[in-house]
């Protein structure tokens, strides 16, 4: 292993400031270039705004000016002059007239005039923005003025889906949580979303519970306290929100339950990871799309070929401005089994793997038996350094390598000391 500087405390770790989800607030925005209108189009279909309603029109600030009269402004108006100088101030004063006072408003100028920008901020103004716009920056600023400052650390949401049923989702998850939490001392919580069929408990020896179905029923009394009833313990860093596992009760269950729950937890844990069931309904596309990461376990198969890249192709779509999802090739290697290679695979989907995971029943079958982590029980085999590599990747962490040092060799630097 590569020697490295200490990790970073673990609370350190989670969601950017600017990558909590903006509150829902009405934004209207009135532009006079076409770039700029693109630009604020692509922001606003970005997960982080997708409880905001947004609207985008022409005629800057004469037309915001039009539209308003007589009228509620919105949470937080956007407005594009072509003016400078004293003539930008001028028209603003007249946007001033018709707009609310709790009513947030951005300038967008062509101008990087720092005189204009101070004039600006003393009339009331929120922000000032040169064009071009980037979508990315622009969702930073509208972000950065609904954050309360004394809101505490939100965690990072990280999806595990497979392409296919038994692809080995739910194994990578369990085991990635697992040295998230145990290797790289991070804060983690795993949520299991497969209600009937969660392999949690089994995976870590625990019996399974209802946990997630009781916060799922009602997650709108999912406080502190009751979260911290429901989840399952395992160590110091480590929280499971198991599943009952049974087929006896039918689990229907709104999407915005599970967006609630999950929100509830990522505000207690610096990193949560979702194990989603293989299934299709709109709480699935909903949670995926709203991850801050997401990981697509895939096997050499055609099968999996054509799923992954269906799953690939909608999610470069819905967020056009987040980085590609993780890939793993799972179960490589199985005999007598025709596959497609890794590089084809690759090449298919337009995405290089961030993992190839050899296939190894005796590792796997015997962390499984034993209700174990892979790097428990084969802490120096391939699919565990692949396990350690993966959540390394995914956190940005390394462990802490501590050298060892001889009980002789502690000895004689003591005695050098006296």
């Amino acid at each position: 292993m590569v020697k490295s500087k200490a990790p970073e405390k673990e609370d350190s770790f989670g969601a950017a400031p600017h990558e909590r989800p903006v509150p829902r607030i009405s934004i209207a925005a009135f532009v006079e270039f076409p770039d700029t209108g693109a630009a604020l189009q692509r922001a606003g279909s970005d997960r982080r705004l997708s409880k905001a309603h947004v609207e985008v029109q022409l005629g800057g600030i004469k037309g915001a000016v039009e539209h308003f009269h007589g009228q509620v402004t919105p949470n937080l108006l956007i407005v594009e002059t072509r003016l400078n100088g004293q003539a930008a101030l001028e028209e603003l004063d007249r946007l001033a007239e018709v707009c609310d006072a709790s009513t947030k408003v951005i300038v967008v100028g062509r101008v990087n005039d720092v005189e204009l920008y101070r004039e600006l901020m003393r009339r009331g103004a929120s922000e000032y923005l040169v064009a071009p716009l980037n979508p990315m920056h622009l969702i930073e600023v509208i972000s950065g003025l609904y954050l309360d400052p004394d809101a505490s650390p939100v965690g990072r949401v990280i999806a595990f889906v497979g392409a296919r049923g038994g692809a080995g989702s739910s194994t990578l998850a369990h085991n990635v949580g697992w040295c998230i939490a145990e290797e790289l001392h991070i804060n983690t919580t795993i949520v299991d979303l497969d209600l009937p069929f969660g392999t949690t408990g089994l995976d870590f020896n625990d019996e399974p519970g209802p946990g997630i179905v009781d916060a799922l029923s009602s997650p709108e009394r999912l406080d502190d306290m009751l979260l911290d009833r429901l989840l399952v313990k395992r160590g110091e860093h480590l929280s499971i929100f198991p599943t009952p596992a049974s087929l006896e009760r039918d689990y229907d269950v709104p999407a915005v339950a599970f967006e609630a729950v999950l929100d509830s937890v990522r505000h207690t844990t610096p990193c949560v990871i979702v194990d989603l069931p293989h299934i299709w309904t709109p709480w699935i596309k909903a949670t995926l799309v709203a991850a801050d990461e997401i990981v697509i376990v895939s096997t050499p198969d055609l099968a999996s070929l054509r799923n992954t890249k269906n799953i690939v192709e909608l999610i470069r779509q819905a967020r056009p401005n987040d980085a590609p999802p993780k890939l793993v090739i799972n179960q490589v290697g199985v005999a007598k089994r025709p596959e497609i290679p890794a590089k084809d695979f690759a090449e298919t989907i337009g995405l290089e793997p961030a993992l190839v995971m050899a296939f190894d029943p005796a590792v796997f079958g015997q962390a499984a038996n034993n209700g174990q982590m892979l790097n428990e029980v084969a802490a120096k085999t391939a699919p565990a350094e692949g396990i350690r590599r993966l959540a390394e990747l995914l956190t940005g962490r390394v462990p802490q390598v501590t050298q060892k040092v001889s009980p002789l060799l502690s000895f004689l630097k003591g005695k050098m000391k006296a």
